[in-house]
Formats: structure tokens, C-alpha cells, sequence
């Protein structure tokens, strides 16, 4: 009889870990916001990683959070690395597309605690007197992730941060009296689309 359980024991986890393994490499997080002001004042505050991580809660909510910054100051090349003995671990950002008023790519390099390379998009849809905002990120899944998939739902942990980056970006643009960066400070005749007097540092 014990011979009997443990073959069905042996059987049970050998299909759960078949079925793991063919769950899908690739995954894509969406999430998006409308924003009331033009695509070139929210694209300010993506192109500028300065800008970025005034909203960034990734950035916002790790307090042990350390950020190196380096390349142009905004736009294609900008990057930042961050290093944490908290929850953010180790790892790399940066700008590898950026068309202005309208998307800006990142390639995302994590380090610790775990290791993976995502592609981070945000793309500005003008609609009237709004524009929508979308944060997507897309990669693959090596068979650990898809492992803590079972237990975890990463679209909704991560999803949900998302929601929260682009609400506290709508209350930068929206009401920034309420906030410590002011949108006013935007230049609209600069070639690309920046913050003159935004104070620079995390």
C-alpha cells in the first residue's frame, strides 16, 4: 500500500513539473492611465530617468535604494544602475528607444535577487485633452519563475505597481502644487522634451 502511495506521490509531481515546464516562456504586464495634460509634458517625466524615478514606485518604495546614473542626461543612452539591501536587489536600466512626445523603451537588467533581462515600454496617446499612458513589460521566463508562477500572480504583484507608478505620475502632472517636482518648469521649445529646473537626483 505504501508502495501504491508513493508512485502516485512520484506520478503527481512529475506531472505538475511537466506542466510547468510547458507553460509559456513569454509574459507581458499592461497596464495604463489617463493623464490630463498633451504627450509632451508625461513624456518629460519618462525620457528624463531623473524624472522617472520621482514616480517610479519601484524606486519610490525602497528606502536601503542607491542610484548611479549615467549617459545623457535624458533620451536614448540614459541609464541608471541601483543597488538595495532591501527588497529592489541589484540591477540596471536603460533607455534604448525614445521617439518623442509619444514612447520610450527600457531595457531592464536584473541582477540579484534573481537574474532576467525584461524590456520595459511606455508609449503617450494623445485623446482630446488627455493622453493615455501605457507601462508594459515583456520577457521570457526561465523554468524557476514559471515555478513560483503556480504560487505567485506576477501580473497582479506587478501590475499593481504599475497602477500605482501611473497614478502617482497623473498627480505629478495633474496637481503638482501636491508634489515636490513642479510640471510647470516643462519647456515645450527644447528639441527633446525635458524639465528645465527639475532637481536632479533620486
Amino acid at each position: 500500500m505504501f508502495k501504491v502511495i508513493a508512485l502516485v506521490l512520484v506520478a503527481a509531481v512529475a506531472t505538475f513539473l511537466v506542466y510547468v515546464a510547458l507553460m509559456p516562456a513569454d509574459f507581458r504586464i499592461t497596464r495604463s492611465q489617463s493623464i490630463q495634460a498633451a504627450p509632451e509634458v508625461v513624456f518629460a517625466l519618462v525620457n528624463d530617468l531623473h524624472g522617472f524615478n520621482r514616480w517610479n514606485p519601484f524606486a519610490q518604495g525602497d528606502p536601503a535604494l542607491k542610484l548611479e546614473y549615467s549617459g545623457p542626461e535624458a533620451g536614448q543612452g540614459a541609464a541608471y544602475a541601483w543597488d538595495s539591501s532591501g527588497k529592489s536587489g541589484q540591477g540596471r536600466t536603460e533607455i534604448t528607444e525614445s521617439l518623442a512626445a509619444s514612447r520610450v523603451v527600457m531595457r531592464l537588467e536584473f541582477l540579484k535577487p534573481l537574474t532576467a533581462t525584461n524590456t520595459a515600454e511606455f508609449t503617450m496617446v494623445p485623446a482630446g485633452s488627455s493622453t493615455t499612458v501605457t507601462w508594459s513589460m515583456k520577457g521570457k521566463r526561465p523554468y524557476s519563475h514559471k515555478l513560483m508562477s503556480t504560487i505567485f500572480n506576477f501580473d497582479k504583484m506587478v501590475g499593481g505597481e504599475f497602477e500605482k507608478g501611473l497614478t502617482h505620475l497623473k498627480v505629478l502632472v495633474e496637481r503638482p502644487s501636491d508634489t515636490a517636482v513642479d510640471i510647470r518648469n516643462f519647456c515645450p521649445d527644447q528639441p527633446v522634451a525635458k524639465m528645465c529646473n527639475l532637481p536632479h537626483g533620486a
